[in-house]
């Protein structure tokens, strides 16, 4: 007889769905922000808050030294990090001290071009956002900067032309290829060959 399940299959075996998950929860806690499909993001919200939930039993009793080791062992059977583990009881559990529940948000995105899948962001409510250090390319700090730079690793070395210009020797050349009427030899890269040959010989 068919039972009503708890978990959703997601089309896989208990072992690939559990790896999965353990997956994309350290994922979660590391970056905070994930994108995922919708049905793994319902499946995956679960199963992250009931880890957040047993990392916040820490803070009600830090002092019960027996207490906080036993939940340590049993996220460390979900999350296997060492790494992770410690920013979810240093960092991540402490945010949500006040907060029953609730730690997850999912937000709807279009659907995946390639088979129409529709797609989530899944992130934490309290989320650090991480601040990007945009520089102006036009400000005479960035410019002074690559001049530096430039000056330091070409040292004596003579200026090198722009690959926009062209040597009018590299035109010639071209044009008396194509002029011969060579047929099959004629092109950029039989140019080349026909110089460094020339290179060689001499």
């Amino acid at each position: 007889m068919n039972k009503r399940s708890s978990s959703v299959k997601l089309g896989r075996t208990s072992s690939h769905r559990k790896a999965m998950m353990r997956n994309m929860a350290e994922s979660l806690f590391v970056h905070e922000r994930i994108v995922t499909t919708r049905a793994k993001g319902k499946a995956l919200r679960p199963y992250a808050e009931k880890i957040i939930t047993r990392a916040r039993k820490n803070l009600s009793d830090p002092e019960n030294t027996s207490k906080a080791l036993h939940h340590k062992r049993i996220v460390m059977s979900l999350l296997r990090n060492r790494n992770t583990v410690r920013k979810l009881f240093e960092d991540i559990a402490p945010r949500f001290e006040k907060r029953n529940g609730g730690y997850l948000r999912l937000i709807p995105l279009p659907m995946r071009r390639s088979d129409a899948t529709p797609m989530s962001i899944i992130e934490l409510v309290e989320r650090k956002e991480k601040i990007k250090q945009i520089i102006d390319p036009s400000s005479p700090k960035k410019k002074a900067i690559t001049e530096d730079s430039s000056s330091k690793t070409q040292g004596d070395k003579k200026p090198t032309k722009p690959s926009s210009q062209k040597d009018p020797k590299d035109q010639k050349d071209h044009k008396a290829t194509h002029s011969s009427g060579e047929g099959d030899k004629t092109g950029r890269w039989y140019d080349r060959w026909k110089r460094k040959k020339k290179e060689w010989d001499s």
